[in-house]
């Protein structure tokens, strides 16, 4: 069943892209005690993800930090050095990137999606959520295709 407003997130293994290298981080730790901006797009360096999705929460973070966001978080069906290269091309540091390059965070979520008809095999599907000492307050799922509410300016409205 996919994840819903109030529950808590699932446990997963994700790895933290960091200038020392992978570093695996534990789901259920890493979003406990802290309110947490996480989007999760189909792929690094896709279209839509480099030129809309990562930029908007770039130039959003301020923003969202004033609002009470204590880290914001981008993940993605990638391994960790393309989502550490991802950031390093985006130019900014108030991003941290979470790997989930085994689908392992979004098909506990059951927020996958197959993007095998564009050579990409399982993927997660394009998503914002507000997560407060791990438990989900706002959930904002895409159709495919689209992006709305799952962007950065959305999730400004919601907090």
């Amino acid at each position: 069943m996919t994840i819903s407003v109030g529950d808590k997130l699932p446990d997963a293994t994700l790895v933290k892209a960091t200038a020392e290298g992978p570093q695996q981080v534990q789901a259920s730790e890493y979003f406990a005690g802290k309110k947490v901006a996480l989007f999760s797009v189909p792929g690094a360096f896709t279209p839509t993800c480099s030129a809309k999705h990562l930029p908007g929460f770039v130039e959003k973070a301020d923003e969202l930090k004033a609002k009470g966001v204590d880290e914001i978080v981008g993940t993605a069906v990638n391994d960790a050095f393309v989502m550490r290269a991802w950031n390093d091309a985006s130019g900014s540091s108030d991003i941290t990137m979470l790997a989930d390059g085994n689908a392992e965070f979004v098909e506990k979520l059951d927020l996958t999606m197959d993007g095998s008809g564009f050579g990409m095999g399982k993927r997660g599907q394009r998503f914002s959520m507000v997560v407060n000492d791990g438990v989900v307050e706002q959930l904002n799922i895409e159709d495919p295709g689209d992006f709305r509410v799952s962007s950065a300016e959305h999730m400004l409205g919601q907090l």
